[in-house]
């Protein structure tokens, strides 16, 4: 087990090691609390865009399905009349110049992985760079967009928001509820109490931590072709090769079996850059991936690879929040 998977490993299970990180993580909250302090009175200088903008974020490490719930606010927004536009930091990514102007045509070295799942799957405008600020001018600069949805944008203040929505994973909740470097929280806990919603991935039913939301599997697709197939291409107990690099890959997994299929469980680290011969096993099982790493491996992707695609379902309760939100951000901006 890598260092960064027995770090994680410990902040949701338990370590006593983890005492000895106290004093880092006591600077690391100090350093969080003077940053949303600054941005709070006004001290920090932060670019307010002309038209709304929400932010999609977590205060923990790790994936919690921002990307499906951005691409159903997406949709979403569409379904009103309204022009959408996404800024991303594109992490990993090595475009020419920042900000960058993602196209469908990027190789996910240069755009980052969800950046261009994003633009594939929805045709969206979106621009990726670090300063959050920047990609919104550049945004704005070359499309004209009713809404602005910033992934991953929580703790970058230097952009103002009209709507922040956390999402949480409900199977691993805030471990051991501390902030980096010992536990996973990006925030102190109590940073939830100031967002407008959280949405807790996984779970069954909306309560008191937030908005219940489901991952629903939606259809295969051959990474090479693009072919599109319905679950039902591969029988109850069909076994396969399942390959995640995503924040919890274990999820993933827990997906496939509950599809009735046996997955063979092969974990990367989250935004892993793959290799033919990561795909490669001594057998002829098919290989099922995420959405996010075949946009990847779809150059080199042999025959028998697949990704499994998923949509966001968000409650019911939670669209009809959205819903009156939405309609007053657009009144306030007008």
């Amino acid at each position: 087990m890598k260092l960064s998977e027995r770090l994680q490993h410990a902040w949701y299970y338990g370590h006593p090691a983890l005492l000895l990180l106290w004093p880092l993580e006591q600077l690391y909250r100090q350093v969080v609390k003077r940053k949303r302090a600054r941005f709070i009175s006004g001290d920090s200088v932060s670019y307010r865009a002309p038209v709304p903008v929400i932010v999609v974020g977590n205060i923990t490490v790790g994936g919690t399905g921002k990307t499906p719930l951005i691409l159903w606010l997406i949709d979403y927004c569409r379904a009103q009349g309204l022009q959408v536009g996404v800024v991303s930091r594109g992490y990993g990514a090595k475009p020419a110049r920042l900000p960058w102007t993602v196209s469908a045509s990027d190789s996910a070295a240069q755009a980052g992985d969800e950046p261009l799942l994003i633009v594939q799957r929805s045709g969206v405008p979106l621009v990726i760079a670090p300063d959050r600020a920047q990609a919104v001018q550049q945004l704005l600069a070359e499309h004209s967009v009713d809404i602005i949805l910033s992934d991953d944008g929580l703790q970058h203040y230097g952009l103002a928001r009209d709507l922040e929505l956390v999402l949480i994973d409900a199977a691993r909740g805030l471990g051991n509820q501390r902030c980096l470097p010992a536990g996973p929280l990006r925030e102190p806990a109590e940073r939830l109490r100031s967002v407008d919603a959280v949405l807790c991935n996984g779970a069954e039913q909306d309560d008191d931590s937030g908005f219940a939301m489901q991952l629903q599997p939606t259809e295969l697709v051959h990474v090479r072709s693009g072919r599109r197939e319905p679950l039902s291409y591969f029988p109850a107990q069909q076994k396969m090769h399942a390959v995640a690099g995503i924040g919890n890959p274990q999820r993933f997994f827990k997906t496939l079996e509950g599809l009735d299929w046996q997955p063979i469980a092969h974990a990367f680290a989250d935004h892993a850059e793959f290799s033919a011969q990561d795909l490669q096993f001594a057998d002829d099982l098919p290989v099922l991936m995420t959405e996010k790493d075949a946009v990847k491996c779809r150059a080199f992707a042999a025959d028998n690879c697949w990704y499994l695609q998923v949509a966001a379902q968000p409650s019911a309760a939670f669209s009809s929040w959205f819903a009156e939100q939405l309609k007053r951000l657009l009144t306030d901006s007008k």
